[in-house]
């Protein structure tokens, strides 16, 4: 089985139609969600839930006589977790305009922090289990500041931002800049840097924003050693840092193994007395995400697009989950 490694969720390839100019394509995905946060007598949710998506991605692409393309990307998205049901909605559009190894994005667009290698899990959901276990995994996620960089957003708008990115051999650099509108504007600008040399891939990227806690910076260290993969991450999040391990191996021609371990720093005091969220154990009031996070996924390819995921995750406030299920590209 083919590991997909250094993959974002927002650039994972699936199988497309062509139809002219206009590609369609996409993915579903359903299971079972355990998660021992629930409780139908305090929160009014079962333990076990079904957990299900299914996307719709259109790409549309023109060129001039002088090699210039144009393209945007769209998609339609319905998801459902915790036995919530939720109808399918377009997401916001991102335009393009590349020549030779430049390409400039707007809109909806990716980011430099999410783009960058070595931040996501090498599965099909990037994360744990069938819909990724709210990406514990990931060392930019700390303190319940979840996903606070500028990222595609498959089921909303998005930030509305600009992008430049340059590829050549095995070089990618990255620059994202976007502004947020309201009583309190705020800006934010990434830029990420990514080489690869032969099996390995050495990244690094930082954010800078006028928003309290968003600042952060990241590197990552990958290699691909044929039945097996390896990574290392780090990040400093505004002055909690969290770093992991990872490694995944090939069993046979269909099974893939991901174990992760994840170790998140106490925020600092004079922090929390600033407003910040507290994630310090043995604290009152706290969200207890101070200390460690692991999980174990399996992963066995059905061919013709599908294949069974399931894993284990516990977190590092002790939130265990599991999940399994089937996922499909077309």
């Amino acid at each position: 089985m083919k590991k997909v490694l250094f993959a974002t969720t927002a650039l994972i390839a699936t199988a497309s139609v062509a139809a002219a100019d206009v590609r369609i394509s996409g993915y579903g995905r359903f299971g079972l969600d355990y998660n021992d946060a629930n409780d139908r007598a305090v929160n009014g949710v079962s333990k076990t839930t079904i957990t299900s998506r299914l996307r719709l991605q259109f790409d549309m692409s023109a060129e001039t006589d002088s090699g210039v393309a144009f393209d945007a990307r769209f998609r339609a998205q319905a998801e459902s977790r915790d036995n919530t049901p939720g109808g399918a909605a377009f997401n916001g559009a991102r335009f393009g305009v590349s020549y030779q190894g430049f390409r400039v994005n707007v809109g909806n667009i990716i980011g430099a922090v999410e783009n960058m290698p070595g931040t996501y899990l090498e599965t099909r959901t990037a994360g744990i289990g069938i819909d990724g276990a709210s990406f514990y995994s990931h060392v930019g996620n700390v303190n319940n500041e979840f996903f606070n960089w500028d990222a595609y957003s498959s089921a909303g708008t998005g930030v509305n931002g600009v992008e430049f990115i340059y590829s050549t051999g095995g070089f990618t650099g990255h620059v994202s800049y976007s502004t947020r509108n309201g009583a309190v504007a705020s800006d934010r600008i990434g830029v990420m840097g990514a080489y690869t040399f032969g099996d390995w891939t050495i990244a690094a990227a930082h954010q800078s924003s006028d928003a309290m806690w968003e600042d952060k910076t990241l590197v990552s260290v990958a290699g691909d050693l044929g039945q097996f993969g390896v990574r290392v991450a780090y990040a400093d999040n505004d002055g909690i840092s969290k770093w992991g391990i990872y490694g995944n191996m090939d069993i046979g021609s269909a099974s893939n193994l991901l174990v992760f371990y994840t170790d998140e720093s106490a925020v600092d005091a004079a922090d929390v007395l600033a407003g910040r969220g507290d994630n310090r154990d043995n604290v009152a009031g706290s969200n207890a995400n101070e200390g460690g996070s692991y999980g174990i996924h399996y992963s066995y390819d059905l061919g013709g697009g599908a294949s069974l995921e399931a894993g284990y995750r516990r977190a590092s406030n002790d939130n265990d989950t599991f999940q399994a299920g089937v996922y499909f590209s077309f």
